[in-house]
């Protein structure tokens, strides 16, 4: 549908019209907020009183205006108004007029760093004192502190003044203290920067110590020349030491220069002698020099591979003999293992011998036994079973005692063979098997000792058990019994006590006998 002129031309008007109004309202809004809105900065406290601003403190319950720190708040124009309590530090200067405890008038010159409390009850306290007049804080500080600066001064000496300040601050801050939290301030720093006096009082003081810095420094000046004096005098008489002394020198250097002179005639004789003493002196140190090089030279030539060789012999001398050690141990362990095998198998064939004998007996009388017929025949044939089973028995034992006898021979043989070959494996053999016997008999000897004392350890028992096996004689002669086959031997005599080698009827003991 076509639109018509007029209405083309009407249209950009009525946005032009609402785009205007926007805007307008947009600043009217933005004028609005900035005459409404208040922000507090870092360093000061928004106080706002009027229509509805109550706040509250930490040590009441309430407050008649509202305390804003750090944030913006909204401020009704013509209900509330907002007023700023600066919130950093001032300095007030102190100049005091007092008397002290000893009724000197003196000046006390100061400045006092202060400012107004963090804490809500700080500022609402300063709030109601300085708001309107924050300019006379420095006024009321002055004459606070001017106060209680005069009474503390009061009950304090010039001295105390002078040399305690610390004090002086300390005391002034504790006694101001109450009043400045009533007044919402707090004092960052105190200092007492200098004290005058109209009598001359604390000039008068500094005297005494000058007068004696001055006469200890008169005291000083008098000693150095003293002692510059007794310098120069010192000086002055070595001085006059020094000029005898080379006097005294000359006179000793013109004797000694005479007595050279007179040397000086006599000096052919002399270093002729003198010369003749240090050839014979050179000629002694050349013939003990060349003695130590003969010395030397023995050493190295003659001792030292002499040294070289015997030790290279005793080396292998000990070398072959542990060879020949280790070869004899093995022999006599083979000897011991066969003369053992082959005893064991003697036993065993007699035994065997023996079991087949008493078993062709056996099988003799049974076969005896069930050929009989009849009663009387039964009757005949068990005596005849009986006669030939006691035969039959008789063989087998006189067979089994053959063969024990051939047996318990051929073992007395073999040991025999064994002790000619190797006497001292069939000694050690027999002694291994028989050892609790041996130590028994042994251990007769020393049975009825009721105490005994044995040093230098096991070494000691054992020196104490083989003399007592030597003297009992009961071990060693079972150990010869034994190398016998049991039979008897002759008997053995107790060695004496003085340590002698037993003997056997005279004479020693055949080993292989």
């Amino acid at each position: 549908m076509p639109t018509s002129p007029t209405a083309e031309a009407t249209l950009p008007t009525e946005y032009l019209v609402v785009g205007g109004a926007v805007l307008v309202v947009l600043v009217i809004l933005i004028l609005l907020f900035k005459a409404v809105w208040r922000v507090a900065e870092p360093n000061e406290a928004l106080i706002i009183s009027g229509l509805g601003a109550r706040g509250r403190s930490e040590q009441t319950d309430s407050l008649g205006f509202k305390i804003v720190t750090g944030k913006g708040t909204a401020v009704l124009p013509g209900f509330q108004t907002a007023r700023r309590l600066r919130l950093d530090s001032r300095a007030a200067n102190l100049q005091v007029s007092c008397v002290t405890q000893q009724g000197i008038p003196v000046v006390v010159r100061g400045v006092v760093i202060y400012k107004v409390g963090d804490d809500l009850h700080s500022i609402a306290n300063a709030a109601r004192r300085f708001l309107d007049q924050q300019d006379s804080m420095n006024g009321a500080i002055h004459e606070l502190f001017t106060g209680h600066l005069r009474s503390i001064i009061g009950n304090l000496t010039v001295e105390d003044l002078i040399l305690n300040r610390e004090r002086l601050t300390g005391e002034t801050r504790a006694s101001a203290a109450d009043e400045m939290i009533k007044l919402g301030l707090i004092v960052d720093s105190l200092q007492i920067q200098e004290i005058d006096d109209e009598t001359g009082y604390i000039t008068n003081l500094g005297k005494p110590h000058a007068a004696k810095i001055a006469a200890s420094a008169r005291i000083a000046e008098a000693q150095r020349d003293q002692e510059a004096t007794e310098a120069e005098q010192i000086a002055a008489a070595n001085k006059a030491a020094a000029w005898r002394d080379s006097q005294i020198k000359q006179a000793a250097y013109q004797a000694e220069i005479d007595e050279a002179q007179a040397r000086s005639r006599q000096a052919g004789p002399l270093s002729e002698a003198s010369a003749r003493q240090e050839v014979v002196v050179q000629e002694t140190r050349a013939a003990e020099l060349e003695a130590q090089l003969a010395e030397q030279r023995l050493q190295s030539q003659v001792r030292k591979p002499a040294d070289a060789r015997a030790y290279e012999t005793v080396t292998i001398s000990q070398a072959e003999r542990d060879a020949r050690i280790a070869q004899a141990e093995a022999e006599a362990r083979e000897t011991e293992l066969r003369a053992a095998a082959q005893a064991s198998q003697v036993k065993q064939a007699a035994a065997a011998e023996a079991e087949s004998v008493r078993l062709r007996g056996l099988a003799a009388a049974e076969a005896t036994k069930a050929t009989g017929l009849g009663e009387a025949e039964a009757a005949k044939a068990r005596g005849l079973a009986a006669a030939e089973a006691a035969r039959a028995q008789g063989l087998a034992e006189a067979e089994a005692a053959k063969a024990k006898g051939l047996a318990e021979a051929e073992a007395i043989r073999a040991r025999s063979e064994a002790l000619a070959e190797n006497q001292e494996a069939v000694i050690a053999q027999q002694l291994a098997e028989n050892w609790p016997q041996i130590v028994e008999a042994g251990a007769k000897a020393i049975g009825n000792v009721d105490h005994m004392v044995v040093l230098n350890g096991a070494q000691g028992i054992e020196e104490m058990l083989a003399k007592a096996l030597t003297l009992g004689g009961a071990g060693l002669g079972l150990a010869r019994s034994l190398l016998n086959g049991g039979l008897p031997v002759p008997s053995l005599t107790v060695p004496e006590a003085n340590g002698a080698a037993p003997e056997t009827n005279g004479k020693a003991a055949d080993p292989a006998s």
